[in-house]
């Protein structure tokens, strides 16, 4: 059934949602995780920095903290019987959706567990939406997963 389940995370509350429902179907199924974190240059570059300071200070800095998430997430999934692997993607700009739907077909993926805000109406339209790309466009199964406060 679902024998390999990509689940990107991002450190919100909504990725860990998304996070331990994954681990629910992983359970289920026999499955296992590959936890995704995607390292986008493009969302923390300001302009003002050179290249030379992107790539000596802030692209390092922004690996190392994308391995230390992944590390986070996988120890806090305290499941043994489950196999839990991480993967962290370096992307080169462009949509993150894209970038997961490589991910889950370079992977071999059954299926995506994605967190969302579930945001509507003109916050949508500015924020545009990387979860909904992903149902429109991924291979696979898609379940979309909404943080309750």
């Amino acid at each position: 059934m679902y024998n390999n389940i990509l689940v990107p995370i991002d450190g919100s509350a909504t990725s860990q949602k998304a996070l331990e429902e994954a681990v629910r179907l992983a359970r289920l199924t026999g499955g296992r995780l590959r936890l995704l974190h995607i390292v986008d240059p493009l969302e923390h570059l300001s302009g003002f920095e050179t290249a030379a300071v992107y790539l000596r200070d802030m692209q390092p800095a922004l690996v190392q903290a994308g391995e230390e998430l992944l590390e986070k997430a996988k120890a806090g999934v305290n499941a043994p019987d489950l196999t839990v692997e991480t993967e962290l993607f370096e992307g080169t700009g462009g949509r993150v959706s894209d970038m997961i739907i490589d991910r889950a077909k370079n992977w071999g993926a059954d299926l995506i567990v994605l967190g969302t805000h579930g945001r509507r109406g003109i916050e949508r339209v500015m924020m545009g939406s990387d979860a909904e790309q992903v149902v429109r466009l991924a291979p696979v199964p898609v379940l979309l997963v909404r943080h309750r406060d």
